[in-house]
């Protein structure tokens, strides 16, 4: 391990062996696959038969939908996979390396601003806390892979906030096309790129034509891929997904307020309405005018609803895939109509209804020191944006990070769509901590003397 010390190699030994421990427990309940997994699957070896980017199943009729409904990038690496054998435990052995990477490299990126090595101790219970990077690890997913890239944009924001060169712009711009083929939630942050370059670029007070021309690479790649699609459905989009979640998102909503049942039948009547438009892009156009439409019906009670998720996100500890990882769980209790999760018993029986649910969950007690340290991370995090020792451009771009991806992902708030950014979250969480306890031993020196 040429270049690595004594400490960097324990580091990444601890971080190695709880990958491998959470490997074995899959290689125990096998349930590596979540509900998505045959969607990229089926891309992977439709791009290796025949050359056709599709999701479905080919033995089916052709449906527009899953022409675009998974972005390129994962099936290509499951391909790079199958192309010599079809067999996904090498596939997760894979993600599992990449997650190590993931976590020495944010180890590695935050010490440009201010963390220090003594804490690598801090750092790896925060990271072992945090369940959902080891279980995705070994799921066929995309959110490891999407993780990289988001943590390689943040790395080299972090350089070219140091720096004048263009280069680390250019980084910037390559990952964010990355990211956004893997999973279509960073293609909207293509807009949000623009302005941050552009941000950095008058602070930097350089030229901005160069720095212009590297931030509209992103939404450059967005316009050619909606043009592939269009060539491909008849519809200029990006992915199919963003019309079914427009309506989708309404579900947990309708859910909350009406119950299972009505939310179910909503659903159902949706999905029926647009399956009954015999043209895709006159589907894809309904589904996201009944989403405006349903935003503007219910405007405030829907947007508080989604600033309540999307803020719970941060202290989410991610039971429901930790139970369907040991198999405890399964997707079709899952998604039942008689749903006895922790929220659901809380608003049905109140706290009289915690006692039957922690019988009927032994795995809570992890579950709850999971939530400690969540609880812990967001205070970190929160004295990271309020630290005066960080620059303001980096703690606005944190906030803005985060916050991004928390608002994504709204009333659906489990931990993987909180996964590309929370190592960064560890990370500053961390800086936060600890120039927190700098400052409280300063005022204690000072108060002595």
């Amino acid at each position: 391990m040429t270049g690595f010390n004594k400490q960097d190699k324990i580091f990444i030994g601890i971080v190695v062996l709880v990958h491998a421990v959470f490997f074995i427990m899959a290689c125990v309940f096998k349930r590596i696959y979540m509900g998505d997994s045959y969607e990229y699957i089926y891309e992977a070896l439709n791009i290796k038969r025949y050359i056709f980017f599709y999701s479905g199943n080919p033995a089916m009729p052709i449906t527009p939908e899953y022409m675009t409904q998974r972005q390129p990038l994962y099936p290509l690496f499951l391909l790079g996979v199958y192309t010599f054998a079809i067999n996904n435990w090498i596939v997760l052995l894979l993600q599992n390396c990449i997650s190590v990477f993931n976590v020495y490299y944010l180890r590695k990126v935050i010490t440009k601003i201010g963390y220090n090595q003594r804490y690598d101790w801090v750092l790896l219970l925060f990271v072992i806390a945090y369940p959902a990077q080891f279980i995705n690890a070994s799921t066929i997913a995309p959110d490891i892979l999407l993780q990289t890239f988001t943590l390689l944009y943040f790395g080299n924001f972090l350089s070219l906030y140091q720096s004048k060169e263009l280069r680390p712009a250019i980084y910037m711009s390559l990952a964010l096309i990355a990211g956004m083929m893997v999973k279509p939630v960073l293609y909207p942050f293509t807009l949000v790129h623009i302005f941050v370059l552009v941000a950095l670029g008058l602070h930097h007070k350089v030229l901005l034509q160069r720095t212009v021309l590297v931030a509209v690479m992103p939404l450059a790649a967005v316009l050619l891929y909606n043009y592939w699609n269009f060539t491909r459905t008849g519809k200029f989009h990006f992915t199919s997904n963003q019309a079914f979640n427009a309506s989708y998102y309404y579900y947990p909503f309708i859910s909350s307020r009406e119950g299972a049942d009505s939310a179910g039948r909503y659903l159902a009547k949706e999905r029926e309405a647009y399956r009954l438009i015999p043209e895709y892009k006159d589907r894809y156009d309904h589904a996201n005018a009944r989403g405006s439409e349903l935003l503007k019906q219910n405007f405030l009670p829907y947007m508080f609803f989604h600033l309540k998720n999307s803020a719970r996100i941060f202290i989410e500890p991610g039971k429901g895939e930790m139970d369907l990882y040991t198999g405890r769980l399964t997707y079709g209790r899952l998604y039942s109509k008689e749903q006895k999760g922790f929220y659901a018993t809380w608003k049905a029986r109140g706290l009289a209804g915690m006692g039957d649910y922690v019988k009927d969950n032994p795995s809570l007690f992890f579950v709850a020191l999971v939530f400690l340290f969540n609880c812990l991370k967001l205070a970190g995090l929160v004295m990271f944006l309020r630290s005066r020792q960080i620059h303001w451009l980096v703690r606005v771009f944190v906030f803005m990070y985060a916050g991004y991806f928390a608002l994504a992902a709204g009333p659906i708030a489990n931990t993987r769509y909180f996964l590309p950014v929370s190592l960064i979250a560890i990370g500053c969480s961390i800086i936060g901590w600890s120039n927190f306890r700098t400052k409280e031993n300063d005022v204690d020196e000072g108060t002595v003397g």
